[in-house]
């Protein structure tokens, strides 16, 4: 078989492998959500999690409508850490926020992100500590290995929460996993407001709080890196957490990491997010795409923003069917001649304005213009539309060709992609 050699249908089969599409309308303001996974690594690294729970009632007894949750989950050295974030992520966020609820009728905004940062700290600190005096007990290698296994390696999160009584969306990040606001600008465009900061050590505002944190250590940010890390902020990576000895002495007991030399004040990481609120207007057809940093490095906000617009245009926004929502069915229509280059161009914030964002380098790594690759509609799910369009779009050999290359070559080209898409609007 060679690299150009995938069969149409079977290419399309495993684009569509993990595709998951559900319908949630009833009023709540959210119409759809549709999720995609494509691996790189074998396991897969990446994770997702979602939930729509009946928000508790307030203090004063008045139910707070529908909580939703979408969360993506950017595993790296392995997928523990990320599988445990799909277990538990969510459950940990609601019960803080459950408590806030509970003892006041209409938190404050910022009493709120404490809650979703309290959620998210407080799993860290158990994925990191919990399990390490039973190590230190255990008589075996490899049952401490499996204990501490989602403290070794480590994940990136982007947690997105929304109230739908006051249609508020909150995005929580710890890493570099990114969430973009699809909104309908005038005429036939769309506006694409990036709502999550990329926290890495090439940040200027990261590089600056970690090296505030750990003063004298002239290499603690390096080539864009915290320690030789991509991301400023994660989950597990307990190496970078833990004390010098702690991690030596596991490293013996459980094959846990070595510490480096120049580790002298962790930790040097955190998994405290940076959260955003944004007022979504379901009624213009918001619609939100998260990811992990895999699909930034293939395609900018604007191109999948855009493509997401083409989708629409198309009449994909239905499960089997073309049927449309009606909240689309009264918006202007991007021509059916139009290129990828017209239906990416929506209006654009200020630089001054925009969080700071990677932009894409795989095209170039690929050894193609980014211009090359035109977009194609053929799929119902949207998050495989935007999958298949930032792997090649309608260049089946480039598909096939990224496809096919498997264990650390594939790496090389393309990580783990993950993909969640959510439409905001009500259904007739």
């Amino acid at each position: 078989m060679t690299l150009a050699s995938i069969d149409p249908v079977r290419l399309t089969q495993i684009l569509r492998k993990n595709e998951q599409a559900v319908v949630v309308g009833g009023g709540t303001g959210v119409l759809r959500y549709d999720t995609n996974q494509i691996a790189s690594n074998c396991p897969i690294e990446d994770d997702h999690s979602e939930a729509v729970i009946a928000a508790p009632p307030g203090s004063a007894g008045k139910s707070s409508g529908d909580w939703m949750f979408w969360g993506v989950y950017d595993g790296h050295s392995g997928w523990s850490t990320s599988a445990k974030l799909r277990q538990s992520l969510i459950a940990h966020v609601y019960l803080k926020l459950a408590e806030e609820y509970a003892s006041v009728a209409a938190p404050a905004d910022a009493d709120i992100d404490n809650a979703i940062k309290a959620g998210f700290l407080a799993l860290d600190n158990q994925i990191v500590w919990s399990n390490v005096e039973k190590v230190k007990k255990l008589g075996t290698k490899h049952a401490g290995a499996q204990l501490i296994a989602p403290a070794i390696s480590g994940s990136c999160a982007l947690l997105s929460f929304y109230d739908t009584r006051s249609q508020l969306l909150r995005v929580a990040c710890t890493g570099d996993c990114r969430a973009v606001l699809g909104r309908r600008a005038s005429g036939s465009t769309w506006s694409a407001t990036q709502l999550s900061a990329d926290q890495t050590g090439e940040n200027p505002d990261e590089a600056a709080r970690v090296r505030a944190e750990h003063p004298g250590e002239k290499d603690v940010v390096k080539n864009g890196r915290v320690m030789g890390y991509e991301p400023s902020r994660a989950f597990g990576d307990a190496v970078l957490k833990w004390p010098r000895e702690l991690s030596m002495a596991l490293r013996k007991s459980a094959y846990a990491r070595r510490p480096q030399d120049r580790d002298i004040t962790p930790p040097y990481l955190t998994a405290e997010p940076v959260i955003t609120t944004t007022k979504i207007e379901p009624e213009r057809g918001d619609f939100i795409v998260l990811a992990s940093d895999s699909l930034w490095e293939m395609l900018s906000n604007e191109e999948v923003i855009g493509l997401v617009g083409r989708w629409i245009d198309q009449g994909r926004l239905g499960i089997g069917s073309q049927k449309q929502w009606s909240v689309w069915d009264m918006m202007p229509r991007f021509s059916s001649s139009d290129g990828m280059s017209s239906n990416v161009l929506p209006s654009k914030l200020p630089d001054s304005e925009k969080p700071f964002g990677r932009p894409p380098v795989r095209p170039a790594q690929w050894g193609i213009a980014k211009k090359a690759r035109v977009p194609v509609v053929q799929d119902i799910n949207v998050a495989t539309h935007i999958a298949r369009n930032a792997l090649g779009g309608d260049d089946h050999d480039l598909i096939s060709s990224l496809l096919l290359l498997s264990g650390s070559n594939a790496r090389r080209y393309r990580d783990d992609l993950t993909i969640t898409v959510v439409f905001f609007g009500y259904d007739e």
